[in-house]
């Protein structure tokens, strides 16, 4: 199996992202925060532009879309979800003990000690109960995802079961809501389900070339993002200028076609795949070390001062729990889970002897039924 080359421009664009969430929090926040008043209260000069750092949460599930139909390829479902089960697992229970720590600490976050084992198995959205952090909420809908790109694990991913499992995802998730149908509205998660959409689009872009229909998939995920990205501004987000809100979302849709059309492979750097490691960590952690770093150093050092303090040490954070966290438990999680699949495979046969006239005959065509050029090799560094 021949290796793609990384694509080291997500990494840096992954980061990009959860770094605007960061700014969001700590600087453009309009509400209740580590800081004495809210954060875009303390810093007014850059809170006009940093109050939009939410849409980053956009940016991440588009390229969410396009890398894990790039890690499911060629998968079945277990190894996938295995594959999501060590990406995901060791950081978040660092970051859930490190949210309880903080808040025992404090004494804050009434009820929140009886939150911690539910939010260990990161089910707690479906169950009903309050996140250790606020930030797990977009976990909780990729899980959506994940589940859903399984089950096309399991059918077969092919160039066109992808095509049919998009349509039916965009087109079930409108037609929920049409509906006011609850349980659709919470399988097919409609107003984020456009974001993985068009990154699962761009993805074949990117692995098969341009097509009419595929544009035509991006386009659509596109006008959908446009729409609930208004709505989120006007009543989820303080009434924020949808215009901007446009033009950001319009902005990220435009980045991902450069990534899927390789014009921003100029771009790849061997230094990005850390900043690429940084970014869930990073992610997880920065809030929750924001109180009690920002107890400690303000209003002692000055504001600006004390915003790279904590942004320096969410970093080096982020960067602690990848090396002495992350890789070392992924190894081992993903050691005993693909040993726990083998008791499902069935046991291997002797290979059947070909007679001459038939030798090679059908070695263009998959046994699903596909095309051969449906089975490209699988970019493992981006699972």
């Amino acid at each position: 199996m021949t290796r793609r080359e990384r694509l080291r421009e997500l990494d840096l664009l992954r980061f990009a992202a959860a770094l605007a969430v960061v700014l969001y929090h700590f600087t453009g926040f309009g509400g209740a925060g580590a800081w004495p008043a809210p954060s875009q209260d303390v810093f007014p000069e850059i809170a006009p532009v940093t109050r939009f750092g939410y849409l980053g949460v956009d940016l991440f599930f588009v390229i969410s879309g396009f890398v894990i139909l790039m890690s499911a390829w060629g998968r079945g479902p277990g190894e996938f979800g295995i594959s999501r089960l060590v990406r995901l697992m060791p950081a978040y229970w660092v970051s859930v003990l490190l949210g309880a720590a903080v808040y025992a600490v404090f004494r804050m976050g009434h009820g929140v000690p009886g939150l911690i084992v539910p939010n260990l198995t990161m089910l707690q959205g479906g169950l009903g109960l309050r996140n250790v952090d606020a930030v797990y909420w977009t976990l909780w809908v990729e899980l959506h995802f994940y589940v859903l790109a399984a089950v096309l694990a399991g059918i077969g991913i092919t160039y066109r079961s992808c095509l049919v499992f998009m349509a039916a995802w965009m087109l079930g998730g409108v037609f929920a809501d049409e509906a006011d149908n609850r349980i659709l509205q919470v399988m097919l998660v409609p107003t984020w389900s456009c974001y993985f959409i068009a990154g699962m689009a761009l993805y074949m872009i990117h692995r098969f070339g341009p097509t009419l229909l595929l544009w035509g998939y991006v386009a659509a995920s596109y006008l959908i993002a446009l729409r609930w990205g208004a709505w989120r501004a006007e009543h989820v987000f303080g009434g924020a200028d949808e215009t901007v809100v446009g033009a950001v979302i319009t902005g990220i849709f435009a980045v991902m076609i450069l990534v899927a059309t390789g014009r921003l492979s100029r771009l790849r750097r061997r230094g990005m795949s850390v900043l690429g490691a940084l970014t869930y960590p990073l992610y997880l952690v920065h809030s929750q070390l924001a109180l009690p770093l920002l107890d400690a150093v303000y209003p002692g050092l000055d504001r600006w001062t004390a915003l790279a303090v904590v942004i320096g040490t969410s970093l080096l954070a982020a960067y602690a729990v990848h090396r002495l966290v992350e890789r070392p438990g992924a190894a081992w999680m993903r050691a005993r889970l693909m040993a726990s699949l083998k008791p499902m495979r069935p046991p291997e046969e002797a290979p059947t002897p070909v007679m001459g006239g038939d030798r090679g005959g059908r070695g263009g065509a998959d046994l699903d039924g596909g095309e051969s050029r449906d089975r490209a090799p699988v970019d493992a560094a981006h699972t």
